[in-house]
């Protein structure tokens, strides 16, 4: 006993070790981690212990939560009101709890994350499946221990017919560890348990074909097995949930996404306001509204897409920037023997089982004592039957119940208890059907006992009834699985996956400044208008390129050195019409003296096909494509250039195409493809067109003899807005080499060729000036007129301005024209 007033020197160091420990221990045993045996925490397992003590079964009346928190508190649990019902609230959930132990009445919370009703408020009682985590609990099936203040005995773990830790799983944080442990099904469960009660030398695969995975309450689908596999065999791994979605039809024709399953533990409220700013911060492009129609018949989240909106690309985004998908991360830590310990799946159903084991012995030997002690009475009941008027006898000649007792021990050699039995037996027994019940009934206690003593003495028969009852268990309460296993990996999705599909307009500056931005925002008009604001960049600063593509396409820059370089469309930044663009420096490795003179987007580097380049000096080369397939940030070589040349067109080809080239001068040629032979890159090509002096080749397109019988047209603009139609079969096809026929008639007034493009009829054209601005229209409105015509305008040009490119896109169908625009501004919001 310590003296009091006597003070002892304490190393704080020690103290604050010895303190901590026992904290932490206190935490890991008594708080947090669940036991491997009834996957139970010391709460949860008061709250249940409760409501039995109670009465409150599945089939009697609700009592109110506060009673019940009110009971464990005073009895089990001296700790916080608001701890012990929130523990009791979770177990009462149908999305936190696979099978929920509570049966709970009123509002217990919900997937939006709202808070449920205050204890007074709400009911509960036992569900039917909890009350298999009790059943035999008064058969002394498991150890009891004082509560906290010794006035009362407490269970320290549940009998668990139920094999809770895997069902429901836990999640929990204690002092240096933690523990997460999914939900599983049941009707899996089961069978995993009885395979390893016939199969004591079982792997973690085996089980796999059983256990095929976590089963979330909430359903959605696993991405993959390779995180389960890993998580069963070494009680760790990652599991990817990715929500249930479908693509419907909507209002107005629009594509609806619709969510119905969301990931484990997801709070959709939130989610749904998390999907929202996206949208509205323009991160996530594509959505036009989102809306939570969830019901009493089931979750409905709709996700309404704008017209141009992809549902692959929206659904990639919605994975990788929300909940959506979402990652659950399995740590299997339970008490094992009163020690944590990392469990794998093997691990957690061998300890059950040896848990069930000791639960069935220990049943097996109350219910064989109750059995003999039966048993021994009945044979007081046999004797005292047998002897029923010398029994009568001596109870009448003694004077007391004590004298009775011991007359019947002495002359019946009775025990004390059979002779009290007697004495306690009713008259009514002593009719003859009831002399008969007894008789049946000493030999089915002999039965039983004899049974209970042989299933005692051999071990595989316990584990036999464990196997009957873990069955038994299934078919009474197993269910389908709700979350889906796809065997295909979650990958992290790359950029390119992330970014819509989407024709673009990519332009090129003749300093080297590219952009793009939506073709749908460039109005379609009437040839002969204005156009609109296309770039406002530096002053001689013009638009020399123009293409439409798909934001997925690769584009090929080709320069004056004869050198090639590639970019993915999306990554051209993606700018105002009117802006001037990016400077192509910032997006490559390209030299500062070095200018792009071409410009082609290509969607696949396909076999069979080829690239035709031309230079201003009229030599052509082709080289196949797949040779550019891989572009080095600092580019290749594309051609080898004679001295004063440059690299002016460039385009996709197959061998069976033909070549259209027209100089500066309007003299044009035609000739098979097939006539240059196919060189590799750094070949310098050979001559496609004779020059005269002073003249230089402008534009080279290819004569697609797939759509040649579709009657295709060459197009010519000059510098001064002049266009013309021509059919292509008014070229004549001829050797490469020569000096070509007229392919527009040039004057004064028209100016000189600026470009040319070999076209179908149905298409949309889209120049570009030299003073930046821009014209969309349809080339149906212009007729098809003869070589040496002069052309009509297809852009009018402001006093010193000039046309600079082309581009043209293949239509489905003839548009209707907009009215032409007032051509003093954009009116472009």
């Amino acid at each position: 006993m310590t003296e009091v007033g006597v003070i002892k020197p304490i190393n704080i160091e020690e103290e604050m070790k010895s303190s901590y420990l026992d904290y932490a221990m206190s935490v890991i045993i008594s708080r947090a981690l669940p036991d491997v045996r009834d996957g139970l925490k010391p709460v949860q397992r008061r709250i249940l212990f409760a409501m039995h003590e109670l009465g409150i079964r599945h089939n009697s009346a609700y009592r109110k939560s506060a009673r019940i928190v009110g009971d464990v508190m005073g009895k089990y649990h001296p700790h916080g009101d608001a701890p012990v019902y929130e523990a009791m609230v979770r177990l009462a959930q149908d999305f936190s709890m696979r099978y929920p132990l509570v049966d709970g009445q009123g509002n217990f919370g919900s997937v939006d994350n709202d808070p449920p009703a205050a204890m007074r408020y709400t009911e509960a009682r036992l569900s039917a499946i909890s009350e298999e985590m009790l059943v035999d609990i008064d058969k002394d099936t498991v150890e009891f221990a004082p509560n906290f203040d010794n006035s009362l005995q407490e269970p320290t773990v549940l009998p668990a017919k139920l094999p809770n830790l895997l069902v429901n799983g836990s999640a929990g944080i204690a002092v240096g560890m933690a523990t997460s442990i999914p939900p599983h099904n049941l009707s899996e469960v089961c069978d995993a348990i009885v395979h390893v009660i016939e199969n004591p030398e079982a792997t973690v695969d085996e089980l796999m074909k059983y256990v095929k995975g976590p089963d979330f309450p909430t359903g959605a689908i696993i991405m993959g097995v390779e995180g389960i596999r890993q998580a069963y065999a070494t009680g760790q791994g990652k599991v990817v949930v990715r929500a249930r979605v479908e693509e419907v039809e909507g209002r107005g024709g629009r594509t609806q996404i619709i969510v119905s399953e969301l990931p484990y533990q997801v709070d959709k409220a939130a989610l749904v306001k998390r999907i929202a700013e996206l949208a509205r911060e323009r991160k996530i492009e594509g959505i036009a509204e989102v809306r939570d129609e969830s019901d009493r018949e089931g979750m409905r989240i709709a996700i309404d897409l704008k017209k141009d909106g992809q549902a692959g690309v929206v659904l990639n985004n919605l994975f990788k920037h929300t909940p959506m998908q979402s990652a659950f991360f399995i740590n299997m830590v339970a008490l094992v023997h009163g020690a944590p310990r990392v469990l794998n799946l093997k691990e957690a159903l061998t300890n059950y089982i040896e848990f069930r084991q000791e639960v069935i012995t220990r049943r097996s030997k109350f219910d064989l004592n109750k059995a003999k002690e039966r048993a021994h009475i009945l044979e007081g009941f046999r004797i005292a039957l047998d002897n029923i008027d010398q029994v009568i006898e001596t109870i009448r000649r003694s004077e007391t119940a004590e004298s009775a007792r011991a007359n019947l021990m002495n002359k019946f050699s009775l025990s004390q208890i059979q002779a009290q039995a007697i004495l306690d037996m009713q008259l009514r027994r002593l009719a003859r059907l009831e002399r008969n019940k007894i008789a049946e009934e000493y030999a089915e206690v002999i039965k039983t006992i004899a049974y209970l003593e042989d299933l005692l003495a051999n071990p595989r028969k316990i584990l036999s009834v464990i196997s009957q009852e873990t069955t038994e268990l299934k078919k009474k309460y197993g269910d389908g699985r709700r979350t889906e296993i796809s065997q295909q990996e979650a990958v992290e999705q790359t950029l390119e996956e992330l970014i819509p599909h989407q024709r673009v307009v990519v332009t090129m500056s003749n300093q080297d400044y590219i952009k793009r931005y939506p073709q749908s925002i460039q109005r379609l008009q009437r040839h002969g208008g204005k156009g609109v604001i296309g770039m406002v960049g530096r002053e001689a600063d013009v638009v020399r390129h123009i293409v439409t593509a798909d934001t997925h396409d690769n584009l090929l820059l080709f320069t004056d050195r004869g050198r090639v370089y590639r970019l993915k469309v999306y990554q051209v930044p993606d700018q105002s019409r009117a802006s001037k663009g990016t400077a192509l420096v910032n997006l490559l490795g390209i030299d500062l003296k070095e200018h792009v003179t071409a410009m082609i987007a290509v969607t696949e580097f396909t076999p069979g096909m080829y690239l035709f380049m031309a230079t201003s000096g009229g030599t052509v080369k082709r080289t196949p494509l797949e040779e550019f397939a891989s572009v080095r940030s600092n580019g290749l070589i594309a051609i080898k250039l004679q001295k004063g040349h440059e690299l002016v067109a460039a385009a996709l080809a197959r061998n069976e195409d033909e070549v259209i080239m027209v100089t500066r001068e309007g003299k044009g040629i035609r000739f098979q493809v097939k006539d240059v032979r196919p060189l590799s890159r750094t070949a310098a090509g050979v001559r496609g067109i004779r020059l005269a002096p002073g003249d230089r080749v402008v534009g080279m397109d290819i004569v697609r003899m797939d759509v040649e019988k579709q009657d295709t047209y060459v197009l010519t603009v000059t510098d001064n807005g002049f266009g013309k139609l021509t059919q292509t079969k008014t070229y004549r096809v001829i050797r490469r080499g020569g000096q070509g026929v007229i392919a527009h008639k040039l004057t004064g007034k028209t100016g000189k060729i600026a470009a040319v493009r070999q076209i179908p009829r149905e298409c949309q054209l889209t120049i570009a000036s030299v003073g930046g601005m821009v014209i969309r229209t349809s080339v149906e409105g212009l007729r098809a007129i003869s070589r040496i015509s002069q052309g009509v305008h297809v852009m009018r040009l402001d006093p010193g301005d000039r046309v600079a490119a082309i581009s043209c896109q293949q239509i489905d169908g003839p548009s209707e024209p907009e009215k032409p625009e007032k051509p003093e501004k954009d009116k472009l919001k």
